[in-house]
């Protein structure tokens, strides 16, 4: 197996335990959450193209974005230099082992997000902050084995870290259907855990 496949089989594998471990809702809200404004949705880095939906991610992050916008609490950003929060987004696969197509610039996108337009409009995007992979990259794309989970996957990240992507996750969703279109259970979970962290923040400091 080449490298570039066995890195991405790695990758996923472990994407698939962390996953795979309990499809709930993380319970607990770190403060740089709650302090938050701006946020950045991307599509994993390490996933690949399904060959059977092709476009399933870019319309999950465009859902999750779409109803960012409705909750009205954070604003969402193309960019993700000076970002207060970076979540990244995966659509479960149809099966555990599938056949997929590697390509780097899944996140390569010029807009700016327009709340009147409930989406993105014609913009331009000035590169990735540190720590985020090259999405400008023309590496032709390729098929590859990926094991990963049929669970959906949320995660969100602290955008003010040197390196978001290598820290630590601060909260996070997994579930089958989880970035479902229109009703996106992902952030309906994000939105009730916030609420319960500035109810106990406010019952702690009257």
């Amino acid at each position: 197996m080449p490298k570039r496949e066995f890195l991405a089989l790695v990758a996923c594998l472990l994407m698939a335990t962390v996953a795979g471990a309990k499809n709930k809702a993380e319970k607990n809200v770190p403060d740089y959450i709650l302090r938050a404004k701006t946020v950045n949705v991307m599509v994993d880095p390490g996933a690949g193209i399904d060959l059977k939906d092709p476009r399933a991610n870019q319309v999950a992050q465009k859902d999750v974005e779409t109803a960012l916008l409705n909750w009205g609490r954070f604003q969402p950003v193309i960019f993700t230099q000076n970002v207060d929060l970076i979540i990244v987004i995966c659509k479960g696969h149809k099966q555990v082992v599938d056949t997929t197509i590697s390509d780097p610039r899944q996140n390569n996108r010029a807009g700016v997000i327009d709340p009147t337009a409930n989406g993105v409009s014609v913009g331009a995007q000035h590169g990735n902050g540190a720590g985020m992979p090259d999405a400008s990259s023309h590496e032709p794309t390729h098929p590859q084995t990926e094991i990963g989970t049929t669970e959906d996957t949320f995660f969100v990240y602290n955008g003010d870290a040197e390196r978001p992507l290598e820290g630590p996750v601060g909260w996070s969703y997994v579930a089958k259907d989880g970035l479902r279109s229109h009703n996106v259970p992902a952030v309906e979970e994000f939105r009730k855990a916030l609420a319960a962290a500035d109810k106990a923040a406010a019952a702690k400091h009257p």
